[in-house]
């Protein structure tokens, strides 16, 4: 195969990301356990696996290494399928390396002993078309129902787990959001149910070069079900020599639970699902919905400054009062009138254009200008009638930033403002609504809120913190009845708080609430604090290194 044809981003394209030595020796050392195992190695690239698991075979006194039905490859891409053969066969070995469709090859033919690799890792951005129809359809055959969300991995670990003999082996590099997405809720499930046993090998640092994604290893074993998974965690490749029976640490997540709290230790892990289950803590939804804000279509055209209202004389009931796009400006417990004025004669976009009368000429001139600009072309703004409509969400109690490097951050909205879709809001529910307005953005900084929101929400590229509406709701904040207990004592910090948050001392904050909110409250002990901080800053430090790499730093 010519090398130069099939570049790195070719390679990306197709999810094609090669698999470091080290990697697929553990995982053939451990999958293939007999001289007359038969390995299938699906969506082989240049067969990296198959090549570990013959030299495996080989120390395992097999002689018949020629037979190709012994190893079997298969791969969509002619030219890594011709570059994989040529591999092999320099290594004195016959494997049968086919090529197809993955998905097209039925498991009910042949059955493995060891079925081992790197499946294609293709966000579900890219992973459309026939490709994903049929992906869709194998894991579906299973009773595995992914949605439309579902990277190319997880289809393809469902499929590969059907080839697998019923005491046979199922290895596979798999990225880390194995352990957190939603769409993968269904993965987890299926391969507890599917094999006896589930072992994750997890690492601190990254291991494939050039490559932002964290992974994890698969191990899968048996059949019958298996009652929880187990995990080792190591830095890097060099701690991946044969794993002592002891160093691994059973987890038996709860329905629909993630796995992210694998990442912890057992007694952290143990004083945060106490606590966060406690009457102390109840999920954030017990205190009102979360909901995404308004979708404007286009936010430069819909989202004014004072200035550009003036410009274009609108009239005061052509626009209303919203948050700025964007979340950067809401750093403090509370949003209010006086900090919208501020910015607002700052120059920041604080009102939307929402005509509520009869149209005026300025707005008919505005709406003509959008038209010629083809605003009204955008797809929000093509199906709703009019499209210069904004279709308003209701107006928040509380704003919730969703996307964030530090920590979520909920905010007061004292000013009354109507948001759009960079923010979520939370109407409180009746009964809650001064309660929660004054106090739960302090209470929220503490130790198991901000844990709960490593475990509940996702990581990003770059090192972003998401969390999507579902995800939100089960935040763990305190209750309504701690709060009515811890009322006054809150109160009396606001100022110090506000003084920390304003200089960015997010630990000097978090330390003041953790005193009331924990330790004065629900008498957790010092240790037990220590031991949430410690989860926290390992979950978040993870988060910051896939950052640093993203933005190129040592």
């Amino acid at each position: 195969m010519n090398q130069s044809l099939d570049t790195p981003a070719l390679r990306k394209v197709r999810g094609a990301f090669f698999t470091p030595p080290e990697i697929a020796k553990f995982i053939a050392d451990w999958a293939v356990r007999s001289a007359g195992d038969t390995v299938l190695e699906p969506c082989c690239g240049e067969a990296s696996f198959l090549l570990a698991a013959a030299n495996r075979l080989r120390l395992l006194g097999c002689n018949q290494l020629f037979w190709s039905h012994q190893l079997r490859g298969i791969e969509i891409h002619k030219e890594s399928a011709e570059t994989a053969c040529a591999m092999l066969q320099d290594s004195g070995l016959d494997a049968g390396i086919e090529v197809a469709d993955f998905f097209d090859c039925d498991p009910t033919q042949t059955k493995y002993d060891v079925v081992i690799g790197n499946p294609p890792y293709v966000r579900y951005q890219h992973f459309t078309g026939p490709a994903r129809a049929k992906s869709l359809a194998a894991a579906l055959a299973q009773g595995v129902r992914l949605n439309g969300l579902a990277s190319s991995w997880a289809a393809s670990v469902i499929h590969a787990s059907t080839f697998v003999k019923p005491e046979g082996r199922l290895g596979f590099v798999l990225p880390a959001e194995l352990l957190s997405v939603n769409y993968a809720a269904e993965v987890r499930r299926f391969l507890l149910e599917r094999f006896a046993s589930v072992r994750l090998v997890m690492f601190e640092n990254r291991v494939f070069p050039g490559v932002l994604e964290e992974i994890v290893l698969l191990l899968a074993e048996g059949s019958g079900g298996a009652k929880c998974f187990e995990v080792y965690q190591t830095r890097d490749l060099q701690g991946l020599p044969p794993i002592e029976r002891t160093a691994w640490i059973e987890h038996n997540p709860g329905v629909d639970e993630k796995w992210t709290p694998a990442l912890l230790s057992k007694a952290s892990l143990s004083t945060y699902r106490e606590l966060s289950t406690d009457e102390g803590f109840s999920p954030l939804i017990e205190w009102g919905e979360t909901f995404l804000g308004a979708v404007t279509g286009n936010n430069r055209y819909f989202a004014l400054s004072r200035s550009e209202v003036a410009r274009l004389s609108l009239k005061d009931e052509d626009v209303i009062r919203i948050s700025p796009p964007g979340s950067r400006h809401l750093r403090g417990l509370k949003f209010t009138h006086e900090a919208w004025e501020s910015l607002a004669k700052g120059g920041a976009r604080c009102l939307l254009f929402y005509p509520r009368a009869q149209l005026q000429a300025a707005a008919i001139r505005y709406i003509a200008e959008g038209e010629r600009s083809r605003v009204d072309r955008a797809y929000k703004c093509s199906v709703r009638m009019p499209w210069w409509t904004v279709p308003l969400v209701r107006t928040p109690d509380l704003f919730l930033t969703y996307m964030n490097h530090d920590r979520p951050r909920l905010i007061s909205n004292e000013a009354g403002v109507d948001i759009l879709n960079s923010l979520y809001g939370i109407c409180l529910r009746k009964g809650r609504k001064t309660l929660g307005r004054e106090l739960l953005p302090m209470a929220c900084l503490n130790s198991v809120t901000l844990l709960g929101a490593e475990v509940v929400g996702r990581a990003y590229g770059g090192g972003l913190l998401k969390l999507e509406p579902r995800e939100a709701d089960q935040l763990p904040v305190p209750s309504d009845t701690l709060l009515k207990k811890a009322g006054q004592d809150l109160r009396n910090l606001r100022p110090q708080l506000s003084v920390a948050l304003r200089q960015g001392d997010l630990s000097k904050a978090v330390e003041m609430v953790d005193q009331v909110i924990l330790r004065e409250m629900l008498n957790v002990s010092n240790e037990e604090i220590s031991g949430l901080r410690a989860a926290r800053e390992l979950l978040f430090e993870r988060r910051r290194a896939r950052g640093r790499v993203t933005r190129g730093e040592n």
